[in-house]
């Protein structure tokens, strides 16, 4: 997580989301792959050389679902697109979203922080109760210079606390008994894990338990970054899911954060004027869409430095 608020300084918030459904691709272009998981894995790569190359992004986001979607040719292509991503010199934020108890938790965390889907950061679900965050924070202690390859530790979570989506308000927002809401309450316990993780570890600028935070209402920002300033967060909502720049620069104060754009990138192409003819005759090339995707990355990363800077940031 240190690592990735240092990337956030250098090569501004944007996360590439890769999140790579088959659909997103032109079907002539899928054809010219023995796989559908063949196609996403190049394409996935062509990307993340041009985000490394261009420095557009601080790191990418990889949503599991997808790659199950795609059977066991897609969890390979989930592998291989992890390796590619760390390769590149870039932070794997690995989209898992589990939360289980005792030692179920145990083998999700071993599975995603070990292994062959080993990963730097993942998303984890609160909703079966704090003890379910344990397992996965066991992997967040620092590792000692002297550790060796094998060694499993230095990991990072992000915790879900303010969604994107418009069902949030079934749960995340419902009134507690004792005064405020169900995220009010996940918002102190993140702040309690992160306190206690600094009194062990005095030398960390950056708590390892971070916060999923959506970027779709403004109302909620500011009074977010406000409650929870000394937690870095994972931004989703901004692009595709109608979360303006402004919202997410909002939310970019204080201790930071990553702001993620997954369909805006990665489906780049159908908005771009200058193939529109190659859309329409079925002629793209991957290089082309890919191209494309970089450029969405570029002016991602401008607006939302823009946006920072207008806001005093």
């Amino acid at each position: 997580m240190e690592q990735l608020k240092d990337a956030a300084a250098a090569n501004g918030p944007l996360c590439v989301g890769l999140d790579t459904d088959p659909s997103y691709l032109p079907a002539p272009l899928l054809k010219v792959f023995s796989s559908p998981a063949d196609a996403i894995l190049t394409y996935n790569k062509e990307i993340i050389k041009r985000i490394a190359a261009d420095k557009s992004a601080c790191c990418c986001k990889i949503q599991i679902a997808y790659y199950e979607a795609m059977g066991l040719a897609g969890l390979k292509a989930y592998v291989e697109t992890i390796r590619a991503v760390k390769e590149a010199g870039l932070i794997a934020i690995s989209d898992i979203k589990r939360g289980d108890i005792a030692d179920t938790a145990k083998a999700y965390a071993r599975a995603h922080f070990t292994g062959e889907f080993e990963t730097d950061i993942i998303t984890v679900n609160p909703y079966m109760g704090f003890d379910t965050l344990k397992p996965f924070s066991d992997y967040c202690a620092p590792l000692p210079a002297s550790a060796g390859k094998e060694a499993a530790g230095g990991k990072g979570i992000f915790v879900l606390l303010r969604t994107s989506n418009p069902g949030m308000v079934d749960i995340e927002q419902q009134e507690l008994k004792k005064g405020g809401r169900v995220l009010d309450k996940t918002g102190e316990e993140l702040e309690r894990l992160g306190a206690e993780f600094r009194k062990i570890y005095p030398k960390q600028t950056c708590s390892p338990v971070g916060a999923v935070v959506g970027c779709t209402e403004e109302s909620d920002a500011r009074a977010l970054r406000d409650a929870y300033p000394d937690i870095f967060f994972l931004i989703p909502g901004y692009g595709a899911q109608g979360g303006a720049a402004r919202i997410a620069a909002t939310l970019l104060d204080k201790a930071g954060g990553t702001v993620n754009s997954s369909r805006g990138i990665l489906c780049a192409w159908k908005k771009a004027p200058e193939l529109a003819d190659k859309v329409e005759s079925g002629n793209l090339s991957l290089k082309e869409l890919a191209d494309a995707a970089g450029n969405a990355a570029l002016a991602a990363k401008e607006d939302l430095l823009n946006a920072k800077k207008e806001l005093g940031i």
